[in-house]
């Protein structure tokens, strides 16, 4: 079968021949990929950054949707032909963490599939059915193709971990990417008030057609005080952080007392300077947040099925993932990249 494989570190990735899986047993699920989508974390993994050994070539791809080929005897609720996401994280089962619906704290495993270990970009993948969830009526493969990694990631960091509610205010830091386009739609239907920052003057329109409230272009413009202003100096209840050192100290002073942040990533790096004074006089919360729990799947799948629909960008073939990488690290996307698996 086909696969897109990364064969070094920060190196080339090409699209390989390689063994397709074994027939699946016991309560193993193979499906057939049809498509894939791209993020910050491919991008990551592109350039050398697992933080963890791995053992390359490995097959690329973190986010998709396929349909099931093939079941093992002990199989339950899944059916062949039943359109499905594998969620991408490893995890154990059986730890207290796991036994709770936290899979992604598991004690015992870490690896991410596209990551530390073989991805999704590829014509057939097997994987256990605890980790196979299937898609509901009405909602289209383009949009759960977004589901484990965008939507779900979203969902934890505003509901598990921010507690967004209706009526509040909420900073969505690059709202042009996949998961602030994300967070603009899901925050504006909990029924918040959204801020947002985009990084240039054509993607404004953009952010306001999808729902957010006041759109800023942080680089012509200092985001922080503009928020302040139009809170009357009072702050957001929230801000949804994934960008790190460039907006870090910003946020922090765009927040309300005892206002919470929530990070997910940091994409212009790693080490940010933290005025801790504001941080306990304010009463500030700060959570890091990363991946998300099958049952986060399972709420954004049921929000696809209403009506609620990710940003797509582009649509392109699967040999032009490497391109579109280097697209998505230059921020010249609105949205999500999809890539079809033929």
């Amino acid at each position: 079968m086909k696969a897109l494989r990364l064969h070094q570190e920060g190196g080339a990735i090409s699209i390989d021949d390689v063994a397709e899986p074994a027939p699946p047993t016991g309560d193993e699920v193979l499906v057939r990929m049809k498509i894939v989508s791209l993020n910050h974390i491919d991008l990551f993994g592109f350039r050398g950054m697992a933080f963890a050994k791995r053992t390359l070539p490995i097959i690329v791809g973190v986010e998709g949707v396929g349909v099931v080929e093939a079941i093992g005897p002990d199989v339950q609720g899944l059916a062949k032909g039943d359109a499905v996401v594998i969620y991408p994280g490893l995890f154990c089962g059986t730890c207290k963490r796991c036994r709770a619906g936290r899979e992604n704290l598991c004690e015992t495993n870490r690896a991410i599939m596209g990551f530390h270990v073989d991805g999704i970009a590829a014509e057939r993948v097997k994987a256990p059915a605890k980790r196979v969830v299937k898609v509901p009526a009405g909602a289209p493969l383009k949009s759960a193709a977004c589901t484990t990694v965008t939507f779900a990631t979203v969902q934890h960091m505003l509901f598990d971990n921010a507690k967004l509610e209706a009526g509040e205010t909420i900073l969505v830091h690059a709202g042009g990417s996949g998961i602030g386009s994300t967070a603009i739609k899901m925050a504006k239907a909990a029924g918040a008030t959204v801020f947002t920052t985009v990084g240039s003057d054509d993607k404004i329109e953009k952010a306001r057609a999808i729902g957010a409230d006041h759109v800023i272009n942080y680089t012509t413009e200092r985001f922080e005080g503009r928020v302040r202003r139009l809170t009357d100096k009072r702050g957001v209840d929230v801000v949804f952080e994934h960008v790190g050192p460039t907006t870090w100290s910003g946020s922090l002073l765009s927040m309300a007392f005892g206002g919470r942040l929530v990070t997910c990533g940091s994409t212009t790096g790693i080490m940010a300077e933290t005025n801790l004074y504001q941080v306990f006089q304010m009463q500030l919360k700060i959570f890091g947040s990363f991946g998300s729990s099958i049952r986060n799947v399972r709420e954004s799948l049921d929000k696809m099925a209403a009506g609620m629909a990710p940003v797509i960008d582009t649509e392109i073939a699967l040999g032009e993932f490497p391109k579109a990488l280097e697209r998505l690290k230059s921020r010249q996307v609105f949205g999500k990249i999809i890539a079809a698996i033929p």
